[in-house]
């Protein structure tokens, strides 16, 4: 029975990631997303992943691979975004070799 509880409680938890993953794919910016928190989740989430290895607690494990799994894809976006977005600032200051004068 508290395995049962032990699901619910890592599912609901778990699940609250999917709508900032969703959010970030869409909006393609992870610019409001603190880098550092991130960085601190997915340490947070790996230690809890081992922690669960350790007890052999399936409930423990599943949730907490699946948070990891989540947060480092918003930790890649963030970062993929970021840099995309350095770029096309970057781009956008070079000199246009084709204007007409």
């Amino acid at each position: 029975m508290i395995d049962y509880l032990g699901f619910l409680a890592g599912f609901t938890t778990t699940v609250s990631f999917l709508p900032q993953v969703i959010k970030v794919y869409r909006t393609k910016s992870g610019e409001d997303i603190s880098f550092w928190m991130v960085l601190l989740l997915s340490c947070g989430t790996f230690l809890w992943l081992i922690y669960g290895l350790v007890l052999h607690s399936m409930p423990i494990v599943i949730a907490n691979a699946v948070t990891f799994s989540l947060v480092v894809v918003i930790f890649v976006l963030k970062i993929y975004y970021g840099r995309a977005k350095s770029r096309i600032k970057a781009a956008s200051k070079l000199p246009q070799e084709n204007q007409r004068r």
